[in-house]
């Protein structure tokens, strides 16, 4: 799953992008953290693992007409194209490339980090990035946060097939 700061960077940026489509900031954000917030992921996440995030499973049971419910389905977006478009592989050098991209994160997006989750971010400042490069987390907050949560919610509704599993959808979404 990417790390805290890339999905408040997300959020960020989509706020920005999307200024009228969020009436509650603190909701949104709230939404954003909740399901990597908690010790089983896969049930907030709907899917067998927090990897593999079930946008159908979600909508099926929650309904987007809420700041909270909104930025949780903006967190389960980030993280089902993180795994379907933008990497490849999940190692332990995840973790550390999210540690020494942080500052880069939080400078660059204003990103506040929220006190119930600031103990789980961490910096690194010396050190090589192994996964991630800068500009594929810029691409990634870039392009996410221009979706307008309302249509994907109907094409996901329309076309579930689509959205259901897990699987390698790098050409659709080039």
């Amino acid at each position: 799953m990417p790390g805290y700061v890339i999905h408040l960077a997300v959020a960020e940026e989509y706020l920005k992008k999307h200024k009228n489509k969020i009436e509650k900031y603190e909701d949104f954000i709230e939404g954003v953290i909740f399901p990597d917030s908690v010790k089983d992921k896969s049930e907030t996440h709907y899917g067998i693992k927090s990897s593999k995030a079930n946008l159908v499973n979600f909508l099926k049971e929650n309904k987007l007409d809420n700041s909270f419910n909104r930025g949780y389905f903006l967190h389960l977006l980030t993280d089902y194209l993180f795994y379907n478009k933008y990497i490849d592989t999940m190692t332990k050098d995840m973790y550390n490339d999210y540690d020494l991209l942080n500052r880069y994160l939080i400078n660059r997006y204003n990103v506040k980090v929220p006190e119930k989750v600031s103990n789980q971010v961490f910096f690194k400042e010396e050190g090589e990035l192994k996964i991630l490069s800068k500009e594929l987390v810029d691409t990634l907050i870039s392009e996410i946060s221009d979706f307008l949560i309302d249509e994907l919610e109907i094409a996901i509704k329309n076309n579930p097939e689509k959205w259901t599993f897990f699987r390698d959808l790098k050409k659709e979404f080039k």
